[in-house]
């Protein structure tokens, strides 16, 4: 990208959405925090921060600017208040405009626009996870949208949440149901690599979608969608009443809708970024887990704390070496702590966590599970 003089990028990154970028003082407690301090890789969000500030060419680098994974961790230790990640966002947009994304990540956002999902597969084939499993479609009468997250659709891992999930809400007596193949990618990962016009198209897509089927209420699989839907879709236009699988299960269960029967095992909860420190759901998932019989076992890093397992701001469609992966060191606190299960509510965590259980040969000590799993099983 050509270089401009300082004011014209401050300029364009504080259009674009950045507006807090000149509140940094480069106080340094961002960097504190940020999860690659902590296995030695390049990315530093007062680094990003300050070339923007002052125009330097180098912060759109797949090292700087594509580094970040929107964890959040930053933003709740930020005196000033900063919206970091808004920030970043702001700048990747920039760079979205020229088209110079990293390549993974025009594959991804390519398939979004051309599939409705980023995993560059057809709509055709949005549902094929729910084969055999009768799963109803959502009609007049119908209370809740079930909107499964795309890794949920297509990925064969992830395919065994929204099966659980399914089984859960047909065992409670949840009125749900599914639109299918219509349903577009919810747009989040889009959006957080900075292409706001595909994100726009997607986001106003489902808005249309739901709106012309009567939705009210939707259950998500997936954190990322979750957040999507309660905090951007009514800025287009799209206002729903949307609960996760871990706040609507958790509510089941108090009403005796579903009744757990015992886990028995150790089990240490990963909360997702986007779960945890985005959208404040921190007891749901741990509520869950005791009334399954499950023996809870702390990490150390919990809850605000909770290391990021890599995989936001578009870093699942992009290549880390296994050793610079939070998820490494994240399934070793799990095994130190002598949990034989590391439970997770997220598609994008399983599929993270999952890799490095096999990278660090833990996959005959640790299992990685979802909460709907968990619960489906000791249901």
């Amino acid at each position: 990208m050509a270089q401009m003089p300082f004011y014209e990028v401050n300029q364009a990154i504080t259009a674009m959405g950045g507006e807090d970028l000149n509140l940094c003082m480069q106080c340094g407690l961002c960097a504190g925090l940020c999860p690659w301090r902590e296995v030695g890789g390049e990315f530093y969000v007062r680094q990003m921060i300050r070339m923007g500030q002052l125009g330097i060419e180098g912060y759109e680098s797949d090292e700087i600017l594509y580094g970040c994974t929107t964890c959040n961790k930053c933003v709740i230790n930020c005196p000033r208040g900063v919206k970091i990640i808004d920030i970043m966002r702001s700048m990747r947009s920039i760079i979205a405009e020229t088209g110079a994304i990293p390549g993974a990540l025009k594959a991804m956002v390519g398939s979004c626009h051309s599939n409705g999902n980023p995993w560059s597969e057809p709509r055709e084939k949005r549902t094929d996870w729910a084969q055999d499993l009768d799963v109803p479609s959502f009609g007049d009468d119908t209370e809740y949208l079930l909107f499964v997250c795309c890794t949920s659709c297509y990925d064969m891992r992830s395919r065994k949440i929204a099966r659980a999930t399914v089984e859960l809400l047909k065992k409670a007596g949840v009125s749900f149901g599914i639109i299918g193949q219509e349903e577009s990618c919810c747009g989040e990962s889009a959006r957080k690599i900075g292409d706001e016009e595909v994100f726009g198209s997607l986001a106003q897509k489902n808005i249309k979608l739901f709106q012309g089927k009567g939705v009210k209420k939707i259950i998500t699989t997936s954190p990322h969608c979750f957040y999507t839907f309660v905090n951007e879709y009514p800025e287009q236009g799209g206002k729903f009443e949307v609960i996760h699988t871990s706040q609507l299960f958790d509510k089941l269960i108090e009403e005796g809708k579903l009744s757990p029967k015992g886990f028995g095992k150790k089990v240490a909860y990963h909360d997702p970024c986007y779960l945890g420190r985005h959208s404040e759901v921190y007891d749901a998932p741990r509520k869950i887990l005791g009334a399954s019989g499950a023996e809870v076992v702390e990490m150390g890093r919990e809850k605000t704390f909770s290391l990021c397992c890599g995989g936001g701001g578009g870093r699942l469609w992009m290549e880390t070496d296994p050793e610079q992966r939070f998820s490494y060191l994240r399934v070793q606190e799990a095994a130190d702590a002598g949990a034989s299960v590391l439970a997770t509510a997220c598609p994008y965590c399983i599929s993270m966590l999952e890799d490095s259980i096999k990278t660090r040969n833990l996959d005959d000590q640790l299992e990685i599970k979802e909460l709907s799993e968990i619960l489906a099983e000791s249901c």
